[in-house]
């Protein structure tokens, strides 16, 4: 901000104000003097508000803030545009929406049907639609366009806004300060003070004047970008360290798994009495298999009882006395009573006694 002097101010025209007639009385402050009934600013204080306005602008875009540029004048739509572009910073030229900052959830349903119906056009599905059908969509694109165009990529509530003619822009105004969001205003002899945060008199109906007070506003952006530029940079690095321990940390676990399985499997090989590198005993078979087929090739041999068939037969014979000794023990088991025995013992003696 060191190229901010009261000769620039003055050579492009910074110093003229209103008509007196048309003051604000709490702009007072800010005039140094009335010539031909129009009011002359104090360019002193011009330059104490841009210093103050250049030192906020570059903390805020040094933290990782946007700044909201609100210009819909005609004599500071170029300029408003131009400076925000060459800034990338969000922008309102056209008309400020009602709910902007209040009702930032649905103005960001708004940027994504814009984001949708670009898709669309993209990818040939608008193209396929009823001529009528195209015809409403691309209205409503080029609506939306034409108001949401430089608010696009605010994603976020601004850090602050610098707006150009307060009064015209009191909306905008009004809206900041109930989100508590801070406002530096370029303001002219018409306009309240008390409704911004950092004032900046000057000239805001001449395009020359408006073109230069923005310049001087964003070389404090422009510097507050480099210090958010490095900070980046050294959170960038940071994720990256942090990226690269956590795969270290990985790695080490996997290594670490990886020896807690081999142990474990040592474990259960010494416990079931197989050395670690051979096969288990119960395959060892396997490699005498062609000496369990030997037999095979002794397969006549095993027909040979074939001839003495005869001999086979002798089991049944004898088989047959050893049925008959079952038949007539089972015949004798009858004998088992002996009841009958007792009474006939009783009459022997019956007879003895007489």
């Amino acid at each position: 901000m060191s190229n901010i002097t009261v000769d620039t101010l003055l050579e492009n025209g910074v110093h003229f104000g209103h008509r007196a007639s048309r003051w604000n009385p709490k702009m007072k402050r800010y005039i140094h003097g009335k010539r031909n009934s129009i009011h002359i600013i104090d360019l002193e204080a011009t330059v104490r508000g841009l210093v103050r306005a250049g030192g906020f602008l570059q903390g805020a875009v040094a933290e990782g803030g946007k700044v909201l540029w609100v210009g819909t004048k005609r004599s500071a739509k170029e300029a408003v545009r131009s400076t925000a572009r060459r800034t990338k910073q969000p922008f309102v030229t056209e008309r400020w929406l009602g709910g902007t900052l209040t009702n930032f959830r649905t103005i960001r349903s708004r940027l994504s049907r814009l984001q949708e119906i670009e898709d669309m056009e993209a990818s040939g599905i608008l193209a396929a639609l009823k001529k009528k059908e195209q015809a409403r969509i691309r209205n409503e694109r080029k609506k939306l366009m034409k108001n949401l165009e430089g608010i696009r990529d605010l994603t976020s509530l601004p850090a602050c806004l610098v707006v150009v003619d307060p009064k015209s822009e009191h909306i905008a105004v009004a809206e900041a300060n109930k989100m508590q969001i801070p406002v530096l205003a370029i303001l002219d002899t018409d306009c309240d003070p008390d409704t911004v945060d950092v004032a900046i008199p000057g000239n805001d109906d001449a395009m020359r004047s408006v073109q230069t007070l923005l310049d001087m506003l964003a070389v404090g952006v422009d510097e507050g970008m480099k210090v958010w530029a490095v900070v980046e940079a050294e959170q960038a690095r940071a994720a990256e360290a942090a990226k690269a321990e956590q795969e270290q940390r990985r790695e080490q676990e996997r290594q670490r798994r990886q020896v807690t399985d081999e142990w474990q499997r040592r474990l259960r090989e010494d416990a079931d009495g197989t050395p670690v590198g051979e096969a288990p005993a119960a395959d060892a078979p396997k490699a005498d298999a062609p000496a369990a087929d030997a037999p095979k090739a002794d397969a006549p041999a095993a027909d040979a009882p074939k001839a003495d068939a005869p001999a086979a037969d002798a089991p049944q014979a004898e088989a047959a006395p050893k049925a008959d000794a079952k038949a007539k023990k089972a015949k004798k088991a009858p004998k088992a009573k002996k009841a009958p025995k007792a009474a006939a013992t009783k009459s022997d003696d019956t007879k003895s006694d007489a």
